[in-house]
C-alpha cells in the first residue's frame, strides 16, 4: 500500500517519493543486473539508467503490474540495449578497398590535429560541466575525471550510496540538458 502512494506522488513530481523509491528497489533491481553482468560497474551504470528511465515515464506505469517487475523490464532493456551497442561496435562490415587502406596505415597514433580536436572537445565539456551546480560538479569531477567508484564517492563527501546515485543521475541529465541547449 505505502509503494503505491509512493508512486502516486512519484508520478507528481515528488523529489521525496523518487528517492523512497530508488532506495526501496535499488538492491533488488542492481542485484538483478550483478548477475547478469557479472561486472559491478556496468550493474550500476545499468541500475542508475534503468531507474532514470523508469522516472521519466513514471507516468505510464500501468498499477496492475507490480513496480519492481516493470523495473527489471526497463533494466533488462536497457541491458540488451548496451550489448546491441557494443556488438554493433564490434562488427563493423568494410570493403576490400577500405581493409586494403587500413593495412597501409603508418601511423595510428593521433595527429596533431586529432590531439586539438580532443583537447577542444574537452575543453568545451569542462564549460558545460561548469554551468553545473557547485555539488552537481563535485560528483561528476570524481565519478568521470577521478574515476572514484559511487562508494568512494560517498566515503570522501560523507554522504549516503544513495545521495551520490542521485546525484549523479541528476548531474547526467542536467548536463546532457545544457549539452541539448547549446548544440
Amino acid at each position: 500500500m505505502e509503494i503505491n502512494i509512493q508512486i502516486e506522488k512519484a508520478k507528481n513530481g515528488d523529489q521525496v517519493a523518487f528517492t523512497f523509491l530508488l532506495n526501496y528497489y535499488w538492491n533488488e533491481v542492481y542485484g538483478f543486473m550483478l548477475k547478469r553482468t557479472e561486472n559491478e560497474t556496468n550493474a550500476e551504470d545499468i541500475t542508475i539508467e534503468t531507474f532514470s528511465k523508469a522516472f521519466d515515464k513514471i507516468a505510464s506505469y500501468n498499477p496492475e503490474f507490480q513496480f519492481n517487475t516493470w523495473l527489471i523490464a526497463i533494466a533488462k532493456n536497457v541491458h540488451i540495449d548496451l550489448l546491441r551497442k557494443k556488438k554493433s561496435k564490434l562488427f563493423i562490415e568494410i570493403t576490400d578497398e577500405e581493409n586494403l587502406q587500413a593495412q597501409n596505415v603508418a601511423d595510428t597514433s593521433p595527429t596533431a590535429e586529432d590531439e586539438l580536436i580532443k583537447e577542444q572537445n574537452l575543453s568545451q565539456l569542462l564549460q558545460f560541466i561548469k554551468e553545473l551546480k557547485p555539488h552537481y560538479q563535485e560528483v561528476i569531477q570524481l565519478r568521470y575525471f577521478q574515476e572514484m567508484s559511487y562508494q568512494e564517492i560517498a566515503n570522501k563527501i560523507d554522504e549516503p550510496l544513495n545521495n551520490i546515485k542521485i546525484k549523479l543521475l541528476r548531474a547526467k541529465k542536467l548536463l546532457a540538458e545544457i549539452i541539448q541547449d547549446k548544440r
